[in-house]
């Protein structure tokens, strides 16, 4: 069979490292844990778990993650954060993957669960490339958002890893401080580097300046197309906060031209006509965001709501407002087949029976 080696970087993850390392038991025949200057327990618990190295930190993940790389014996590398975790369904599927390796994939591209409903689902899923056959070399590229170029035999399997954030609403300016540094060393920033900024400074709260670099990332001829369909997403995003809805919708629009709309785009697009009391503009682009095709295996950010449960939760504002009562009700139960504990299925469901209500209160007291 198969045998995979486990190559973390971590640093000050106490809180959640032990959850991550139990997930990978009987997946992973070698732990290898690099710290980069925890402060906290974090190398105690990685010790009960298996070998831990130090690495100095010196600003630049990839060099971290290819040392890291560079401790592992067993025939293929998998990689987590100290956040992620391999939920027990994810863990079966798994452990049957790395029965059926052969040794022939070079690169085992896996979903990476990034955001969940109220009830625990993914909702926002991409590949990354997960397992790497050792001896094929690959090496990872990018002082932040590091990533390995896929290259020989690619593969694609259902086993996912899930990011389990634990302190997902803190924003942190650690990537944007390191892009700052690079830039105040002189250092030019690759295309991929340059939409990674600009999302930084657009997280920052930074619009202006981030509206600038998505610009500059746009007018570059080798980015990759899924990152450019993104970077219209992320401009228009900053435009309207920057209140030019207008240039909004043309940043949305250029998407068009590098591949099939996307259901996040035509949702946005669909929201701002909703916004601008364009109803009939507004079920267009839901209906488009509807029968949208969604490949996350093309690698791009997925956030599967866009492709069902918010154009039917659209079209039900739509159709009330047109005063199709019928018509809203049943695109509301269309939403509960995707998601049937929402809140606003819930909501909507008392409305409509409230209208319901009121019509039959109306005609026993014989209003037409």
């Amino acid at each position: 069979m198969t045998t995979i080696s486990l190559c973390m970087i971590v640093r000050d993850e106490e809180a959640v490292l032990a959850r991550c390392l139990d997930s990978v038991q009987e997946i992973a025949d070698e732990i290898i844990v690099i710290d980069t200057g925890s402060t906290d327990r974090t190398k105690q618990i990685a010790a009960a778990y298996g070998r831990v190295l130090d690495f100095a930190w010196c600003d630049d993940f990839a060099a971290a993650r290819n040392f890291s790389f560079t401790q592992a014996t067993q025939e293929y590398i998998l990689w987590l954060d100290a956040d992620d975790v391999i939920e027990p369904a994810d863990r079966a599927r798994f452990l049957q993957l790395k029965a059926g390796l052969d040794g022939t994939a070079d690169v085992v591209m896996l979903p990476y669960h990034a955001a969940f409903d109220a009830q625990g689902r993914p909702v926002f899923t991409y590949y990354r490339e997960r397992l790497l056959r050792r001896a094929a070399g690959l090496r990872w590229q990018g002082a932040v958002h590091e990533c390995i170029a896929p290259a020989g035999r690619i593969v694609y399997g259902d086993a996912a890893v899930s990011h389990r954030k634990a302190d997902a609403g803190r924003h942190s300016r650690r990537n944007l401080g390191i892009y700052e540094r690079l830039r105040a060393r002189g250092e030019t920033l690759d295309a991929r580097a340059c939409f990674y900024y600009a999302r930084e400074l657009m997280a920052d709260g930074q619009d202006e300046t981030a509206a600038r670099v998505f610009e500059e990332f746009l007018a570059r001829p080798d980015g990759w197309v899924e990152n450019r369909i993104e970077a219209c997403r992320n401009l228009a995003d900053c435009l309207m906060r920057l209140g030019r809805r207008d240039q909004a919708k043309q940043a949305l629009v250029r998407s068009f031209a590098m591949d099939c709309p996307r259901g996040e785009t035509c949702c946005a697009l669909a929201a701002l006509a909703l916004q601008e009391g364009e109803l009939e503009q507004a079920v267009f682009w839901y209906r488009a965001a509807l029968q949208a095709p969604c490949h996350p295996e093309r690698g791009g950010f997925v956030y599967r709501p866009c492709y069902d449960f918010i154009p039917c939760l659209g079209l039900c504002v739509c159709c009330d407002r047109m005063g199709q009562h019928e018509q809203a009700a049943i695109w509301n139960e269309r939403a509960a087949m995707v998601q049937p504990d929402a809140p606003e299925v819930a909501y909507n469901r008392r409305y409509f029976a409230g209208q319901q209500a009121n019509s039959d209160r109306a005609a026993n007291q014989g209003i037409e």
